[in-house]
């Protein structure tokens, strides 16, 4: 009888273990650098280095872009619970406008996608862009692919930005 709760008893803690691991989510925290020889659809110029810091759900990131003579900085932060969010979304003129966001994690908890609708109000009028972004962590942790597909007044952009963790 004591046999079959010891059996028992380590049976469940078993299933505890492969049920807390398999439901481990990605980290994505550290310094990370683009590997423009592994992302598409940047100007040739383009540099670009990220900071994330992660807590649970909640991810901040401060990205720095360098194109040619040009270099800005920008703050943002995504919290993946899969509600929607207002956020102040910014174009590079600095221009700021409204938005709601949504961001999920995957269903393996290796990557998640961020959904993101904006208006801006310009001398031109509004104009409405929406933007998708999926990222997805390598299983050792050292290899960041952010896929962005961009919808704007221009027409649809895409790009593919690899990055390596320092």
């Amino acid at each position: 009888m004591n046999f079959k709760r010891i059996i028992a008893c380590f049976l469940a803690l078993l299933a505890g273990v492969v049920v807390s691991l398999a439901s481990a989510k990605a980290n994505f925290s550290g310094a990370w650098v683009m590997d423009k020889s592994k992302s598409e659809g940047l100007p040739p110029e383009m540099e670009q280095t990220m900071t994330v810091t992660q807590d649970g759900d909640k991810l901040t990131l401060e990205t720095t872009l360098i194109n040619g003579d040009q270099k800005q900085t920008i703050k943002d932060n995504y919290t993946l619970n899969g509600a929607a969010e207002d956020f102040t979304p910014r174009i590079g003129d600095g221009v700021s406008g409204k938005g709601k966001r949504t961001a999920k994690w995957d269903a393996d908890g290796n990557g998640f996608e961020v959904s993101e609708e904006s208006k801006f109000e310009t001398p031109d009028g509004d104009v409405n862009t929406t933007m998708k972004r999926k990222w997805q962590l390598s299983a050792d942790g050292k290899t960041l692919v952010i896929e962005l597909h961009f919808n704007g007044p221009n027409g649809e952009v895409t790009s593919k930005r690899t990055f390596v963790k320092k």
